[in-house]
């Protein structure tokens, strides 16, 4: 057992600059209106930040954790402080001007968070959140913030059916492309809309909130087991209670976020992305997670851990399974536990239950369960090798994401199709104007240039309904859904509002994407990308005013997380 078992005290050591003493008496009167007692004062003030929301099934299943959450805070000696997390619903606004809040959103929820924990002097924070951008901005605002704090992921939604087959939200952005080919009847798309979403919880696959929470639960920042356990099930209010508790525990030991997150944590969660197949967009997110835990990180250090990390499980967007799945086949503590045996994690990394991760995964069996096949042994893996790669060349000196693994094809070299915004890209694949072996472009969708990098699920989808998704392909200084899957390229950096190579492709250039060799390039000699750059201007500012604006001004380059605060 590490040195941060042993407790500390007080337990209120932050809230007592704002209970304690005569001079805090008007203070006291304020709590005395919620229903304070006297004994309170001496308990410590729990932060729950509660991300429930009508907006979007992800997040509609949070407030019964949530009041599980503050039940457990209770009954162990604490005073629960429930405050608002906002956020976006990436799969409603996804292909309109909408999805460009979604990157914002990750900044406002981790500010929230930030601003609610020190202004109030909390002494410990619950996250309680569900779609995508809930999860880093809930870990950035923790680590910002640096009080005790456990995550509570909402969990993952059930699947879908329709005539025999699982069905998820990517199944209905897949059935629109099927349906613009001819491929799909109008009543059987109808059928999916209807039948894909059955009730509450996050998008069903290895996506990118799955992606995340689970990633936080290898940093041993959320509970074992918690996150690939589905939002209506039982099991999911039972841990979100546990994790209170274990958060006053952690009170008591003075176990802070920044104590967990670590360099050699972050290479554990990113070897357990890998693992599991997960999204292009936890490369973005842990950039930004590395710098609001001042831990050195680069966009280089995902191909480090990549190249000695096999995939081991059969997951969608490119494999078979769904989280619940992977759930019943022993969860991430069974993957990771593979791992560690095969010398791929770091097993002396603490946890916020005060434990090390081999501690934690003591009892867990050796070998995945014979009795299935989502997770592989690691002498029979998906891939040899991790499928979030990180593409350089001409076009991406800063680097550019994709996943490598299960392509027919890993080479394309082909035509420019150049587009300027995602619309006129979807418009363009849904009248059959893209052909087998073109490279489409989509630029001034980056960090500054979107803003917000919105993602590509829409147009990606629309090629992979076509038949497309392996003879096409896409590059985008934007992002991609984590549902994405095909010869896709995104977080070009740097982007084309900053003046990259990706501003200066022409409409039938030659570009190549070579998986194999990790290249990115424009087929043009370097003197006439020069001249094309000479006569380059940067677009003006789409937003001049508000949250749009801001985001363009002070975000960094996607290479750096793009995030708001690298001064």
């Amino acid at each position: 057992m590490t040195d941060s078992s042993k407790p500390s005290a007080p337990i209120n050591r932050r809230s007592a600059n704002i209970t304690q003493g005569k001079s805090r008496a008007p203070n006291r009167s304020m709590y005395y209106a919620m229903g304070y007692e006297e004994g309170d004062f001496v308990k410590p003030m729990v932060g729950v930040a509660n991300g429930h929301s009508t907006i979007t099934p992800c997040n509609s299943g949070l407030q019964k954790l949530a009041d599980a959450a503050i039940a457990g805070i209770e009954e162990a000696g604490g005073n629960a402080q429930v405050f608002g997390t906002p956020t976006i619903s990436d799969g409603m606004a996804m292909g309109t001007e909408g999805m460009k809040y979604s990157l914002v959103s990750r900044e406002v929820i981790s500010d929230c968070i930030e601003t609610c924990v020190g202004g109030q002097w909390m002494d410990g924070v619950l996250v309680v959140g569900g779609c995508d951008k809930n999860m880093p901005g809930g870990l950035m605002g923790m680590l910002r913030a640096n009080v005790p704090a456990i995550y509570v992921y909402g969990g993952t939604i059930l699947p879908g059916h329709y005539q025999g087959k699982d069905l998820n939200i990517v199944s209905v952005f897949e059935a629109v492309g099927e349906n613009a080919a001819g491929k799909l009847s109008d009543f059987d798309l109808k059928e999916i809309e209807k039948r894909a979403i059955p009730g509450t919880g996050s998008c069903g696959g290895m996506y990118t909130a799955n992606t995340m929470s689970s990633a936080f639960e290898a940093l041993g920042i959320s509970l074992p087991y918690s996150s690939t356990m589905a939002n209506p099930h039982d099991e999911k209010m039972n841990s979100a209670k546990e994790s209170a508790k274990v958060l006053i525990e952690a009170i008591k030991k003075d176990i802070k976020p920044r104590d967990i997150v670590t360099r050699k944590s972050i290479e554990n969660a990113v070897a357990v992305i890998m693992a599991t197949g997960g999204s292009t967009n936890a490369v973005l997110h842990f950039l930004a997670i590395a710098h609001a835990a001042g831990v050195e990180w680069s966009i280089d250090d995902f191909e480090r851990v990549r190249v000695k990390t096999p995939v081991l499980c059969d997951l969608k967007p490119s494999g078979k399974y769904l989280a619940v799945d992977l759930h019943r086949a022993g969860g991430i503590p069974q993957v990771m536990k593979i791992l560690l045996n095969a010398g791929l994690l770091h097993g002396d990394c603490l946890t916020i239950e005060g434990k090390t991760i081999a501690e934690v995964l003591k009892d867990v069996p050796d070998e995945p369960r014979a009795d299935q096949d989502v997770i592989r042994p690691i002498d029979k893996p998906m891939y040899a090798q991790g499928h979030l790669a990180i593409l350089k060349g001409n076009m991406s000196p800063e680097g550019a994401v994709a996943k490598i693994t299960g392509l027919k094809n890993p080479v394309i070299t082909g035509p420019a199709r150049v587009f300027d915004d995602e619309q006129s890209a979807l418009e363009a694949i849904l009248a059959g104007k893209i052909k087998a072996g073109d490279v489409m472009v989509l630029r001034y969708l980056g960090p500054k240039g979107g803003p917000g990098m919105p993602e590509m699920l829409a147009p990606t989808g629309a090629l992979i309904g076509a038949g497309l998704g392996e003879s096409v392909g896409l590059i985008t200084d934007g992002r991609f859904s984590g549902g994405t899957w095909g010869m896709v390229v995104g977080h070009v950096a740097p982007e084309a509002a900053a003046g990259g190579t990706i501003a200066f492709v022409n409409e039938g250039d030659s570009i190549t994407i070579d998986a194999r060799q990790l290249l990115l390039e424009l087929n043009v000699p370097e003197a006439e990308i020069a001249k094309r750059r000479a006569a380059w201007t940067a677009p003006s500012p789409r937003y001049t005013r508000g949250v749009q604006a801001k985001f363009a001004f002070n975000a960094s380059s996607a290479s750096k997380g793009a995030v708001l605060d690298a001064y």
